[in-house]
């Protein structure tokens, strides 16, 4: 029998956060989604390469985000979006 090739771990599915301006900062949005406490809880976990853009480790919390880009972190997942609607993330 033949080893099976392991299975990238399913990303979850994003929750749409609608942002006022047409790009957001990094650190900001992991506030605004409730992905951390208080922006300064975003360095320690940006640090440890712990958040991701677009499936890609980012470390620089000044890092601009534009509406589709989706945001990782912890088994969460947040997309930017446009439009004055509510936030309503699940955790």
């Amino acid at each position: 029998m033949s080893p099976q090739p392991s299975q990238p771990s399913p990303q979850p599915e994003p929750v749409d956060v609608p942002i006022r301006d047409e790009s957001i900062r990094l650190g900001q949005f992991l506030k605004l989604a409730n992905l951390v406490e208080s922006g300064a809880d975003a360095k320690p976990v940006l640090a440890d390469g712990a958040v991701q853009v677009n499936g890609e480790v980012e470390t620089r919390r000044g890092r601009q985000l534009a509406p589709g880009d989706v945001v990782t972190l912890g088994g969460l997942a947040a997309r930017v979006a446009t439009g004055e609607a509510e936030i309503d993330v699940p955790w």
